[in-house]
């Protein structure tokens, strides 16, 4: 089951120092390079970062205020505490002192203004500012201290302050460098942290390398000499590579090689709980999809429970929701039933009795088996009278392809996924589901638009109660499961292979391979 998270809500913040990882000056012996084989490559490593396989080397580099640990608490980072004020409008955040970024510009109060101003400024056309779209100002108290101001309090702050794309970056390496649209580069080719490894090499399509921070300010120091995240996206030369020895640590692998991978005395598989919904999106605002019951019609269309069971080996749970449960403000709405017959039904109501055809565009690596579910929906649909054609293009391209605007997007149904990685609904609806949020200036690449639903999540933002939020999200979310802006497919479990000289290796639930304490030692 997965883990429940309950990031602190903003009404009752104040998180203090106890439990805070202490600085120290103890050395760590340096040993060896860590290779983790993945599907997918980043795409950039700044501020304009959009996706996991970013994320997952960020957090290695760059640092957040805070943090979301693996069974869901908040805790302080780079940050001691935050205070909230009586009227919910100012967040006093206290930082940590005598920390470097790699480059040796101090982290401080200024650091952090330089940061959030560049992130909030429209201008800069950030993907992610609706993290911050509540505060209208950041003001440097002290050295060590910054005073936020916000139009409303604004619940998921604090939440959304541990997100791997809010982390901290060297004011002085961003402006030498420069950040421009839509990938932040050149910075975004070669990034500069605080955090325990620092940016070595990038050989786009192949490999990602870090070194390690000789100088990390944390009290447990990075051990690993190297770590080096290799681009393998077909799945069995990933799971190949493994069983040789040529990577230590294999992300998603196959199911069906689970049972036999288990039976290696040289390897282990790792099974733990995602908060990422796996969905396929309309494009909401280009006929014929723009009539709910078309898009009902493809859900009925498809047998989930049968992918879940056959091509995930039962790695997965079918969606009842667009946020998977663990996520604070979760409810269970509903999900389609198999129905061809009601999928026949909905289609020639809508004008569509001989069926439809059209192109369903996915990636390949970047999620648990998406080509083989993508056939799969194929299949299915064929049933129906929907006769599709598949599309497959690599992560860096598939990403902007999907990422146009929605008169300059050619999708018609496109296969994505989303982790809610802040552990709060927001997050997972906010970003996706108001109108606001519309690619190129957010997140959402399938343009729904209901008024309803955007004043409901607009609430939420606000509502301190923790029954009444979640009773707020329900009502957005039972709208949106019957709009069905997605064909809802299910939310994924993470299983990682790896060779037994790994350890301290941390599979977050938010869909990261975390290796700051990893070592490489004798086979365990």
């Amino acid at each position: 089951m997965p883990r429940r998270f309950a990031p602190i809500l903003l009404v009752a913040l104040l998180i203090a120092t106890m439990g805070l990882p202490q600085q120290g000056q103890a050395q760590a012996p340096a040993g060896g390079t860590l290779i983790i084989g993945r599907g997918a490559d980043s795409v950039t490593l700044s501020f304009y970062a959009t996706a996991a396989p970013d994320s997952e080397v960020l957090a290695h580099i760059a640092e957040t205020l805070f943090r979301l640990t693996p069974d869901g608490k908040i805790v302080p980072n780079l940050a001691e505490a935050a205070q909230l004020s009586n009227d919910g409008r100012q967040v006093t955040v206290r930082l940590r002192r005598g920390i470097q970024f790699h480059d040796g510009t101090p982290f401080n109060a200024e650091a952090v203004k330089w940061n959030l101003d560049f992130f909030r400024n429209p201008d800069n056309r950030i993907t992610y500012r609706f993290l911050v779209s509540e505060v209208t100002d950041v003001a440097v108290v002290d050295p060590f201290t910054v005073r936020l101001t916000l139009a409303r309090p604004f619940v998921p702050l604090i939440a959304h302050f541990t997100h791997d794309f809010m982390a901290m970056h060297s004011p002085t390496a961003m402006q030498r460098a420069g950040l421009r649209p839509p990938l932040g580069e050149p910075y975004g080719r070669s990034p500069v942290g605080t955090g325990p490894y620092r940016f070595k090499e990038w050989i786009r399509g192949d490999r990602v390398v870090l070194e390690r921070n000789p100088n990390y300010w944390g009290a447990e120091k990075p051990t690993l000499e190297q770590i080096v995240w290799r681009s393998i996206p077909d799945d069995g030369a990933r799971t190949l590579a493994l069983e040789s020895g040529q990577i230590h640590v294999a992300v998603r692998v196959p199911p069906r090689e689970t049972t036999r991978l288990a039976l290696n005395r040289a390897l282990r598989v790792d099974r733990t709980s995602s908060l990422r919904t796996i969905y396929m999106a309309f494009h909401a605002q280009k006929r014929p999809y723009t009539d709910p019951r078309v898009r009902q019609a493809f859900n009925y269309a498809v047998n989930k429970r049968a992918i879940v069971q056959t091509i995930l080996g039962g790695a997965g749970r079918v969606s009842d929701a667009p946020i998977t449960p663990g996520i604070v403000g979760y409810s269970p709405i509903m999900t389609y039933q198999y129905d061809v017959a009601k999928a026949k039904s909905l289609l020639a109501e809508a004008g569509f009795p001989n069926g439809l055809n059209l192109t369903i565009h996915h990636p390949t690596g970047r999620y648990v088996q998406d080509a083989q579910i993508a056939a799969a929906v194929q299949a299915q649909l064929r049933e129906a009278g929907i006769n599709a054609r598949l599309a497959t293009m690599e992560w860096g391209t598939y990403l902007q392809f999907t990422g146009r605007g929605p008169e300059q997007s050619e999708v018609e149904l496109f296969m994505l996924g989303w982790g809610t990685v802040t552990g709060d609904a927001d997050y997972g609806l906010y970003s996706l589901f108001h109108s606001s949020q519309w690619q190129p200036a957010g997140n959402s690449r399938f343009f729904y638009k209901n008024p309803q639903v955007d004043t409901l999540l607009e609430q939420a933002r606000s509502i301190t109660d923790p029954g009444r939020r979640t009773a707020t999200y329900k009502q957005a979310m039972d709208i949106i499961m019957k709009d069905a802006p997605w064909l809802f497919l299910h939310s994924e479990s993470q299983v990682t292979g790896m060779r037994r000289e790994v350890s301290g290796l941390i599979v977050h639930p938010t869909e990261r391979i975390l290796a700051y304490n990893a070592k490489l030692g004798p086979a365990r």
